[in-house]
Protein backbone atom coordinates (compact mmCIF):
# COMPACT_ATOMS: atom_id res chain seq x y z
CA UNK A 1 0.00 0.00 0.00
CA UNK A 2 3.00 2.16 1.08
CA UNK A 3 5.03 1.33 -1.61
CA UNK A 4 3.65 2.93 -4.68
CA UNK A 5 3.56 6.78 -3.37
CA UNK A 6 7.03 5.84 -1.97
CA UNK A 7 8.17 5.59 -5.27
CA UNK A 8 6.69 8.27 -6.89
CA UNK A 9 8.21 10.14 -4.84
CA UNK A 10 11.41 8.22 -5.52
CA UNK A 11 11.04 8.87 -9.31
CA UNK A 12 10.04 12.60 -8.45
CA UNK A 13 13.37 13.40 -6.60
CA UNK A 14 15.34 11.79 -9.17
CA UNK A 15 13.73 13.46 -11.85
CA UNK A 16 14.40 17.02 -10.53
CA UNK A 17 18.08 15.90 -9.44
CA UNK A 18 18.45 15.24 -13.38
CA UNK A 19 16.98 18.30 -14.65
CA UNK A 20 19.32 19.85 -12.06
CA UNK A 21 22.20 18.18 -13.42
CA UNK A 22 21.52 19.03 -17.01
CA UNK A 23 20.42 22.67 -16.46
CA UNK A 24 23.73 23.54 -15.26
CA UNK A 25 27.02 25.83 -16.70
CA UNK A 26 29.48 23.36 -16.49
CA UNK A 27 33.32 24.50 -17.31
CA UNK A 28 35.66 20.71 -17.52
CA UNK A 29 39.39 20.72 -17.85
CA UNK A 30 39.54 24.01 -19.77
CA UNK A 31 42.98 25.20 -21.19
CA UNK A 32 43.42 28.52 -22.66
CA UNK A 33 47.09 29.61 -24.00
CA UNK A 34 48.10 32.48 -25.23
CA UNK A 35 51.73 31.77 -27.06
CA UNK A 36 53.88 29.76 -24.29
CA UNK A 37 51.69 31.26 -21.34
CA UNK A 38 49.15 29.27 -19.93
CA UNK A 39 46.52 31.67 -18.58
CA UNK A 40 43.38 28.66 -17.73
CA UNK A 41 45.42 25.52 -16.57
CA UNK A 42 42.83 22.41 -16.66
CA UNK A 43 40.19 24.29 -14.70
CA UNK A 44 36.63 22.79 -14.03
CA UNK A 45 33.92 24.38 -12.01
CA UNK A 46 30.06 23.33 -12.51
CA UNK A 47 26.89 25.83 -11.91
CA UNK A 48 23.76 25.05 -11.20
CA UNK A 49 20.78 27.67 -12.87
CA UNK A 50 19.28 30.41 -11.06
CA UNK A 51 22.25 31.29 -8.77
CA UNK A 52 24.75 33.54 -8.62
CA UNK A 53 28.76 32.43 -8.63
CA UNK A 54 31.54 35.04 -7.72
CA UNK A 55 34.62 34.65 -8.67
CA UNK A 56 37.43 36.24 -6.67
CA UNK A 57 40.94 36.86 -7.80
CA UNK A 58 44.16 39.06 -8.01
CA UNK A 59 44.45 41.53 -11.01
CA UNK A 60 46.05 39.04 -13.77
CA UNK A 61 44.81 35.87 -12.14
CA UNK A 62 42.50 35.01 -15.71
CA UNK A 63 39.04 36.57 -14.46
CA UNK A 64 38.61 38.00 -17.52
CA UNK A 65 40.03 35.15 -19.73
CA UNK A 66 37.80 32.70 -18.36
CA UNK A 67 34.83 34.88 -18.85
CA UNK A 68 35.92 35.57 -22.27
CA UNK A 69 36.03 31.79 -23.20
CA UNK A 70 32.74 31.09 -21.26
CA UNK A 71 31.56 33.22 -23.89
CA UNK A 72 33.26 32.58 -26.70
CA UNK A 73 35.76 35.64 -27.25
CA UNK A 74 38.73 32.88 -27.40
CA UNK A 75 39.21 29.69 -27.93
CA UNK A 76 40.21 26.89 -25.72
CA UNK A 77 43.07 24.57 -26.47
CA UNK A 78 41.72 21.79 -24.18
CA UNK A 79 38.44 21.34 -22.07
CA UNK A 80 34.97 21.75 -22.76
CA UNK A 81 32.21 24.48 -21.88
CA UNK A 82 28.64 23.17 -21.43
CA UNK A 83 25.42 24.77 -21.20
CA UNK A 84 22.16 22.46 -20.44
CA UNK A 85 24.61 19.24 -21.56
CA UNK A 86 25.16 21.64 -25.23
CA UNK A 87 28.54 23.14 -26.66
CA UNK A 88 27.87 26.57 -25.05
CA UNK A 89 27.16 29.11 -27.94
CA UNK A 90 27.60 32.70 -27.81
CA UNK A 91 24.48 33.65 -28.04
CA UNK A 92 23.62 32.01 -24.41
CA UNK A 93 26.01 34.57 -23.04
CA UNK A 94 25.23 38.03 -21.93
CA UNK A 95 28.69 39.69 -21.17
CA UNK A 96 29.30 42.56 -19.33
CA UNK A 97 32.94 43.94 -19.78
CA UNK A 98 35.07 45.82 -16.99
CA UNK A 99 35.80 48.27 -20.08
CA UNK A 100 32.70 48.19 -22.45
CA UNK A 101 33.56 49.33 -25.94
CA UNK A 102 30.41 51.64 -27.69
CA UNK A 103 30.32 52.75 -31.28
CA UNK A 104 31.37 56.40 -31.67
CA UNK A 105 28.85 58.82 -32.51
CA UNK A 106 25.80 57.00 -31.21
CA UNK A 107 23.44 58.35 -28.25
CA UNK A 108 23.03 55.63 -25.40
CA UNK A 109 19.19 54.91 -26.65
CA UNK A 110 20.74 54.43 -29.86
CA UNK A 111 22.50 51.20 -28.51
CA UNK A 112 19.93 50.61 -26.30
CA UNK A 113 18.00 50.04 -29.11
CA UNK A 114 20.56 48.50 -31.24
CA UNK A 115 20.84 45.63 -28.87
CA UNK A 116 17.37 45.00 -28.03
CA UNK A 117 16.06 44.70 -31.77
CA UNK A 118 14.94 41.02 -31.31
CA UNK A 119 12.92 42.26 -27.87
CA UNK A 120 10.59 44.98 -28.73
CA UNK A 121 8.90 44.92 -25.12
CA UNK A 122 12.04 45.41 -23.41
CA UNK A 123 11.00 49.09 -22.27
CA UNK A 124 14.08 51.31 -22.49
CA UNK A 125 12.67 54.30 -20.69
CA UNK A 126 11.45 52.36 -17.59
CA UNK A 127 14.50 50.19 -16.79
CA UNK A 128 16.23 54.08 -17.18
CA UNK A 129 14.18 55.27 -14.16
CA UNK A 130 16.83 52.91 -11.96
CA UNK A 131 19.97 55.18 -13.79
CA UNK A 132 18.88 58.25 -15.22
CA UNK A 133 21.43 57.89 -18.11
CA UNK A 134 20.88 60.97 -20.37
CA UNK A 135 19.95 58.78 -23.16
CA UNK A 136 19.74 60.87 -25.61
CA UNK A 137 23.11 62.22 -25.56
CA UNK A 138 26.25 60.86 -27.12
CA UNK A 139 27.91 58.14 -25.38
CA UNK A 140 31.21 59.58 -25.71
CA UNK A 141 30.02 62.46 -23.51
CA UNK A 142 29.45 59.31 -20.87
CA UNK A 143 32.02 59.04 -17.85
CA UNK A 144 32.87 55.79 -16.66
CA UNK A 145 30.60 55.06 -14.62
CA UNK A 146 27.78 55.97 -16.94
CA UNK A 147 29.21 53.91 -19.55
CA UNK A 148 29.01 50.92 -17.25
CA UNK A 149 25.36 51.16 -16.08
CA UNK A 150 24.60 52.00 -20.24
CA UNK A 151 26.12 48.76 -21.14
CA UNK A 152 24.31 47.02 -17.92
CA UNK A 153 21.00 47.91 -19.43
CA UNK A 154 21.98 46.41 -22.95
CA UNK A 155 22.77 43.36 -20.92
CA UNK A 156 19.80 43.18 -19.73
CA UNK A 157 17.53 44.12 -23.66
CA UNK A 158 19.54 40.68 -25.00
CA UNK A 159 17.84 38.36 -22.20
CA UNK A 160 20.45 35.92 -22.04
CA UNK A 161 20.24 32.67 -20.20
CA UNK A 162 23.63 33.23 -18.68
CA UNK A 163 25.37 36.02 -17.48
CA UNK A 164 28.90 37.28 -16.44
CA UNK A 165 29.54 40.65 -15.10
CA UNK A 166 32.97 41.09 -14.69
CA UNK A 167 33.73 43.80 -12.14
CA UNK A 168 30.53 45.31 -12.61
CA UNK A 169 30.43 47.44 -9.65
CA UNK A 170 34.14 48.77 -10.49
CA UNK A 171 33.40 52.78 -11.25
CA UNK A 172 30.05 52.99 -9.87
CA UNK A 173 29.04 54.97 -7.82
CA UNK A 174 27.63 53.64 -4.36
CA UNK A 175 23.85 54.22 -4.94
CA UNK A 176 24.09 52.48 -8.17
CA UNK A 177 25.90 49.70 -7.13
CA UNK A 178 23.18 48.79 -4.58
CA UNK A 179 20.69 48.87 -7.63
CA UNK A 180 23.05 46.79 -9.52
CA UNK A 181 22.78 44.36 -6.84
CA UNK A 182 19.31 44.24 -6.49
CA UNK A 183 18.72 43.83 -10.42
CA UNK A 184 21.09 40.78 -10.48
CA UNK A 185 18.93 39.24 -7.05
CA UNK A 186 16.01 39.58 -9.50
CA UNK A 187 17.65 37.89 -12.27
CA UNK A 188 18.54 34.97 -10.04
CA UNK A 189 14.90 34.88 -8.93
CA UNK A 190 14.24 34.84 -12.76
CA UNK A 191 15.69 31.89 -13.63
CA UNK A 192 19.45 33.30 -14.97
CA UNK A 193 22.37 31.76 -14.13
CA UNK A 194 25.10 34.50 -13.09
CA UNK A 195 29.14 34.58 -12.69
CA UNK A 196 30.67 37.81 -10.72
CA UNK A 197 34.36 38.46 -10.63
CA UNK A 198 35.82 40.86 -8.56
CA UNK A 199 39.22 41.25 -7.05
CA UNK A 200 37.51 42.34 -4.05
CA UNK A 201 35.85 39.33 -1.87
CA UNK A 202 33.66 41.59 0.27
CA UNK A 203 31.27 42.76 -2.66
CA UNK A 204 30.37 39.09 -3.45
CA UNK A 205 29.40 37.60 -0.14
CA UNK A 206 26.63 39.54 0.39
CA UNK A 207 24.54 38.31 -2.90
CA UNK A 208 26.67 35.15 -4.33
CA UNK A 209 25.55 31.41 -3.71
CA UNK A 210 29.39 30.08 -3.28
CA UNK A 211 32.73 31.92 -4.54
CA UNK A 212 35.74 30.39 -6.31
CA UNK A 213 39.04 31.68 -5.83
CA UNK A 214 40.87 32.21 -9.12
CA UNK A 215 44.65 32.54 -8.84
CA UNK A 216 47.43 31.64 -11.55
CA UNK A 217 44.69 30.34 -14.14
CA UNK A 218 43.23 27.50 -11.80
CA UNK A 219 40.34 27.49 -8.74
CA UNK A 220 42.34 26.82 -5.35
CA UNK A 221 39.09 26.68 -3.93
CA UNK A 222 35.08 26.95 -3.93
CA UNK A 223 32.72 28.00 -0.95
CA UNK A 224 29.33 28.81 -0.08
CA UNK A 225 29.21 32.41 1.52
CA UNK A 226 28.87 31.26 4.76
CA UNK A 227 32.72 29.95 4.65
CA UNK A 228 33.91 33.07 2.86
CA UNK A 229 36.41 33.15 5.28
CA UNK A 230 38.09 30.36 4.28
CA UNK A 231 38.75 32.30 0.78
CA UNK A 232 39.81 35.47 2.74
CA UNK A 233 42.72 33.69 4.72
CA UNK A 234 44.16 32.09 0.99
CA UNK A 235 43.73 35.06 -0.47
CA UNK A 236 45.99 36.97 2.87
CA UNK A 237 48.35 33.98 1.75
CA UNK A 238 48.53 35.28 -1.44
CA UNK A 239 49.08 39.04 -0.71
CA UNK A 240 52.21 37.51 1.54
CA UNK A 241 53.22 35.74 -1.27
CA UNK A 242 53.57 38.14 -3.49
Amino acid sequence: MFLRPMLSTSLKDAFIQLQLLKNMLKISKIVVQYGQKKVLQTLSLSIPQASIHGVVGLNGAGKTTLFKAISSRVGVQAGEILWQDHPIERSDVGYLETHPYFYSRITGLEYLELLGINRPHFDFIQWNHLFELPLKELINNYSTGMKKKLAFLGMLALNRPVLLLDEPFNGVDLASNEKIKQVILQLKAEGKTILVSSHILETLTHMCDAVSLLHEGQFTQTCQTEDSQLLQKELQQIFKIR
